[in-house]
């Protein structure tokens, strides 16, 4: 559920221009999305070209800076900045400026996904990578066999392309939750996740604590500290009273759906900033253990209920 990247194990990813260091944050501890930070060595490029068919990215730019290389146009970006890349749109790849890149790449998971390199002429999908006689080489060598491609002068930046400083700041203050956000997701015209930049005031929660029945959450704390504060829902079997876990700069929260355990988190005496990536699922039902509430996220009702009742099939009621 919680890791830290400073203990996590890196794996170098090199073929002609295309050369970075990848972690992946969440591995077998998220279900449906992942987070993965990939440093891109100076100069290089990420991955090759490529157009997934069916699952969105959300790129978030830690440190350094380069191009977004789209379709051909280029376009420069840094620290702050967020790119949403929607199924089945631009070719789409980065290359880092001289002093490197670093950046979250968010996405989903899904069990029939599929992608296109345009430029090596390969595709992915019924779990294979397919070219016509040349079905043994890695989409990779054929990328690099395309040739680098080429950096055209800098384009005015897309709407997919937000900076943070830029996207409008929303608040709520209440009588122990005070956090400013920014929908970086919505702002950038995500369509089936969500990403948001969220600062919370030292001592206070960022959210009520909230459990979901579909949707998972991926956090990674950017600044500051605080606790990650677990509650258990009525009758909950795995944990029976109000856990707490540290986290700091780096820590890497997976939450995935149907845990019945609610979390939030409390920012520490220097306040608190993470990032908070979610799925977007009409069907997903938030339970809030505190006031018994519970919100139907398709519908845009939330209420609370009178009585409830846990049970693992039929004859359960609530």
């Amino acid at each position: 559920m919680i890791s830290h990247w400073d203990e996590l194990p890196w794996t170098r990813m090199e073929r002609g221009h295309i050369a970075g260091d990848w972690q992946s944050l969440t591995g077998e501890r998220s279900v449906v999305s992942g987070v993965k930070r990939i440093r891109v060595d100076a100069g290089k490029w990420s991955t090759p070209a490529h157009v997934e068919s069916s699952e969105e990215e959300i790129f978030y730019v830690l440190s350094g800076s380069g191009v977004s290389w789209q379709d051909g146009a280029c376009y420069d970006v840094g620290a702050g900045d967020c790119l949403v890349h929607t199924a089945r749109t631009e070719a789409h790849t980065l290359r880092a400026g001289v002093d490197g890149l670093e950046v979250l790449a968010f996405g989903e998971r899904h069990l029939a996904s599929g992608a296109r390199l345009p430029r090596a002429g390969v595709s992915w999908g019924l779990g294979a990578w397919v070219r016509t006689g040349a079905e043994d080489d890695h989409p990779w060598k054929l990328e690099v066999e395309a040739g680098e491609p080429d950096v055209a002068a800098s384009s005015e930046l897309p709407a997919w392309i937000v900076h943070l400083d830029d996207v409008p700041v929303s608040e709520r203050r209440s009588e122990d939750v005070a956090r400013d956000w920014r929908d970086l997701g919505r702002a950038a015209g995500s369509e089936r996740t969500g990403i948001k930049h969220v600062r919370v005031d030292p001592g206070l929660l960022g959210a009520v604590p909230h459990c979901h029945s579909v949707e998972e959450e991926l956090f990674v704390v950017l600044e500051g500290g605080g606790e990650l504060e677990l509650w258990p829902a009525p009758q909950s079997v795995s944990v029976t009273e109000r856990q707490t876990h540290s986290v700091r700069e780096g820590s890497v929260v997976a939450r995935p759906a149907g845990t019945r355990l609610a979390h939030a988190f409390r920012a520490g005496s220097d306040g608190l900033a993470y990032l908070a990536y979610g799925t977007r699922d009409p069907n997903d039902l938030a339970y809030y253990p505190r006031s018994n509430k519970i919100f139907f996220r398709g519908l845009g009702l939330i209420g609370r209920l009178e009585s409830l009742e846990y049970g693992d099939g039929e004859g359960t009621e609530v």
